[in-house]
């Protein structure tokens, strides 16, 4: 416990100046440029991680929104009600309801990963030709989606934007700024809750680590520019969109510390 204690203590310090928050998603775009220069130069080595079949892709990146969205629902759910609670806000049942509000960040989320995987695929399928080899003396089949294709091991040549980009993105930014809810959080140093926001926080900064890491990953191995530019413009101003513009409206999930903006002075790990 005491370990997990100073590992939070030393990452809430590490974001304690706001660098992170309010310099990630430049550090994304930076990531893209010059890793798509070093992949398109042929200058980056060959490593286990440009295998799609490595196992950080598989049991991460593949099932990156379901990391996020359940360490994030508990993360969330405490934090929340716990702030709520300190700052002697609303009635009991008024704070469950604060909370279910925070919570709909949640859905507005996977709202974007479902609707934007899906434009993903139907913008692939669209722009798409599939190479199969045919049975001699068979006419040539045309193929309507990605799927039907692989299925007759063909393989399909159409615009595919990024999702990995875009998911990594947006959900690093998203556990950037849920986490800093913990500014306006007053906690007892014994209590038992302390120690499990504590873990969630620290596993949701090792998660944001990775995401970037893959991002980087990603940048170096897979897609071409234009398909990753997009994939991470796309992330980002779903970030920008939410948390920056709509979350300031009194209809809205809201921000981790109410009435206080984001790009605020006031809004920076201080302690």
């Amino acid at each position: 416990m005491e370990r997990l204690e100073r590992a939070g203590r030393w990452l809430r310090a590490a974001l304690a100046t706001g660098r992170v928050r309010h310099r990630l998603h430049w550090l994304l775009l930076a990531i893209v440029l010059v890793g798509s220069a070093l992949k398109d130069g042929d200058l980056v080595p060959e490593t286990p991680l440009g295998n799609k079949r490595n196992p950080l892709n598989v049991y991460f990146v593949k099932v990156a929104w379901a990391w996020t969205f359940w360490l994030l629902l508990p993360f969330i759910t405490l934090t929340a009600y716990q702030f709520a609670k300190s700052k002697l806000l609303y009635s009991p049942a008024r704070r469950v309801v604060s909370v279910l509000r925070r919570l709909g960040t949640l859905l507005v989320g996977t709202a974007i990963w479902y609707c934007c995987t899906s434009l993903f695929l139907y913008i692939e399928n669209l722009t798409g030709t599939c190479s199969a080899a045919g049975k001699v003396g068979e006419p040539r089949r045309l193929y309507a989606t990605k799927q039907e294709c692989r299925r007759d091991s063909g393989s399909w040549n159409g615009f595919d934007i990024s999702g990995h980009c875009f998911l990594l993105s947006y959900c690093a930014m998203m556990i950037v700024e849920e986490v800093a809810v913990l500014e306006g959080l007053s906690i007892d140093q014994n209590s038992k809750l302390r120690v499990v926001i504590n873990g969630l926080f620290v596993s949701l900064c090792f998660l944001a680590g990775i995401w970037v890491f893959m991002f980087l990953c990603t940048a170096l191995y897979f897609h071409d520019f234009s398909q990753k530019l997009i994939g991470v413009v796309i992330g980002l101003s779903a970030w920008y969109g939410t948390y920056r513009v709509w979350y300031l409206k009194p209809i809205s999930p809201g921000l981790p510390l109410p009435n206080v903006p984001l790009s605020s002075k006031k809004y920076s790990y201080s302690r």
